[in-house]
Order: C-alpha cells, then sequence, then structure tokens
C-alpha cells in the first residue's frame, strides 16, 4: 500500500508536463507560421533597412552594413509625408466614426424589430468588398473629375468657383480613405451594439436621464470596445495607404504619404534602405500610437 501510493505521488507531477508537451505539438504549426511569415520578413525588412550602397556597383546594389544614417536620411526628407499620412489617417478615422455609428446603432438597436431590413443593411455595409479596392477608388476619380456631372454641377450652382478642382487636393484624398475603409469602422460597431442589452437604456430612462445622457453614459460606454476594434482597423491601414494618394487615383504632388513615397523608392528609384526605413518607421510610429490609445481607452484586453 505504502509502495502504492509512493508511486501515485510521484506519477501525479508527470501530467502537467504531458499535457504541456501536447499544448507546445498544438501550436508548433502556428509557432512555425509566425516565424516563417512574420518574424523573418520582419527581420529582412530591418537588416535591409540599414544597408549600404556598394562603392562601386550600380544603382539598387547595396551591401550589409549597420547605416544608421539611413533613418536620419528618410526622417529629413520626407517628414511632411510622415506627417501628411498621420494627419490623413486620423481625419479619415474620425470622419468614418462619425458616419458609422449611427448607421451602425440603426442596424445593431432599432432595427432589431425588422430582421429583414437589419439583413438588408448588413449587405450593403458589406457589399463595397466584392469589388476591388482600386475599381472603387478608380470610380470615384471618374465622378469628382473636372468634367463629371457632380463638379459641373456644384460649378454651375456657384458652390464651386469656375477654377476649382477637387481631385488632387488634400480633401479628395480624406474622402477616398474615409469611403473606403467605412465598412471596417461599421461592422465592429455594429457587433458591439447589437449585443447591448436595451434593458440598460430603459434603466436610463427610468431614471429620468434624456436620451442624450443615456447615449452618453450608457450606450457610448458599452460600445467601446468596438469604437477601438473599428478605429484601429481604419487607422492603421489608412495610414499606409498609397492609392487614394496616388497621382494616378484621388491625390496630387502635393497629397503624397508615406506609402507612396515607400512605393518610389522601391519599385522607382530603387533605394532599397530608404523605403525599408520609412517602413520600419511607419511600423514603429503606428504601434506607438495604437499602445497609447488602447491604453487612454482603457480597453487593454484588445491587445
Amino acid at each position: 500500500m505504502a509502495f502504492a501510493a509512493f508511486a501515485t505521488a510521484e506519477a501525479q507531477p508527470q501530467a502537467p508536463r504531458k499535457s504541456s508537451r501536447i499544448a507546445l505539438f498544438l501550436l508548433l504549426p502556428g509557432i512555425l507560421y509566425l516565424v516563417l511569415f512574420f518574424l523573418t520578413p520582419l527581420v529582412s525588412l530591418l537588416l535591409t533597412s540599414l544597408q549600404a550602397p556598394l562603392e562601386y556597383g550600380d544603382i539598387g546594389q547595396y551591401q550589409y552594413a549597420f547605416n544608421w544614417q539611413n533613418y536620419v536620411d528618410v526622417m529629413t526628407a520626407y517628414w511632411p509625408h510622415i506627417l501628411r499620412s498621420f494627419g490623413y489617417a486620423l481625419a479619415a478615422t474620425v470622419f468614418a466614426l462619425l458616419f458609422s455609428y449611427p448607421l451602425a446603432y440603426f442596424i445593431g438597436v432599432k432595427a432589431r424589430r425588422w430582421p429583414l431590413l437589419q439583413s438588408l443593411m448588413l449587405v450593403l455595409v458589406i457589399a463595397p468588398f466584392f469589388i476591388s479596392f482600386l475599381l472603387r477608388t478608380l470610380a470615384w476619380k471618374q465622378i469628382l473629375s473636372d468634367e463629371s456631372f457632380v463638379i459641373t454641377s456644384l460649378k454651375a450652382l456657384s458652390l464651386l468657383g469656375p477654377d476649382a478642382h477637387f481631385t488632387g487636393t488634400p480633401f479628395a484624398v480624406i474622402f477616398g480613405l474615409t469611403y473606403n475603409f467605412i465598412p471596417f469602422m461599421t461592422l465592429p460597431l455594429y457587433t458591439a451594439l447589437e449585443r447591448l442589452d436595451l434593458r440598460y437604456l430603459e434603466a436610463g430612462s427610468d431614471l429620468y436621464a434624456n436620451p442624450f445622457t443615456v447615449f452618453r453614459k450608457i450606450t457610448i460606454p458599452l460600445s467601446m470596445p468596438g469604437i477601438v476594434a473599428g478605429t484601429l482597423l481604419t487607422f492603421i491601414p489608412a495610414a499606409g495607404d498609397y492609392v487614394n494618394a496616388s497621382r494616378d487615383f484621388l491625390g496630387g504632388p502635393d497629397t503624397q504619404m508615406m506609402g507612396n513615397v515607400i512605393e518610389a523608392n522601391f519599385l522607382v528609384l530603387l533605394n532599397y534602405p530608404a523605403a525599408a526605413a520609412l517602413s520600419i518607421i511607419l511600423m514603429a510610429a503606428i504601434l506607438v500610437l495604437v499602445g497609447v490609445y488602447v491604453k487612454r481607452s482603457g480597453t487593454e484586453d484588445l491587445l
């Protein structure tokens, strides 16, 4: 009996080890995937950003080095593009939130009594995803061109000057960013608002709170996870976007963002270290801003 008890006591600590090995084995494919397709490209990008040109090489030929001057050079040369990128992304995120919240509130709260209408509006929100991002942006370029019906009508009504242009302006770029990323803002908001318990709203009314107070004190705090998720899903890709600000779409010479500079350095100028350094700066700045934003909003569990 004593030997059996001793053997049982010795065998008990082995169970956690066995389960941890099984868990590690199950996690192994995911770990390998992250190392192969995330960590490896990231390390390669970092090493590329530190490269130096060959002394007697042709354009586009570089050697591995620790040339930190690349970061100083791109910050000095492209700081307006960096500020412009985050300014456009912030403006587009704010406008997307202002447009998307009422829409998501109607779909998730008011339209609950009409399931068919709710489903139809969700389909309309998702419908732009069935069309290419490039085609949607190109379509807006045609709609908002100087010869389009919209712009000519506004000029005929004297709402725009005779020499006014819409495409190639900061407003056009922000408009394109807002339009293209509205679904990314609306869907997380709808998910949060659709789970909202309406009894909380009724309780606020029963306690003599006016509708604005109920919205400010109850609806917004309970939908904060959706606001944070939608903001991140909008701001992060908008800051790195290069389609809307491109001269071939809604942008112009004075609206270029970091994505356009990275594209030009990588594909046209063949300045791979500069493009990589800008990419690292963009990624690091977004991580810092996102971390501060999530920390201040009190939703650290989303990270």
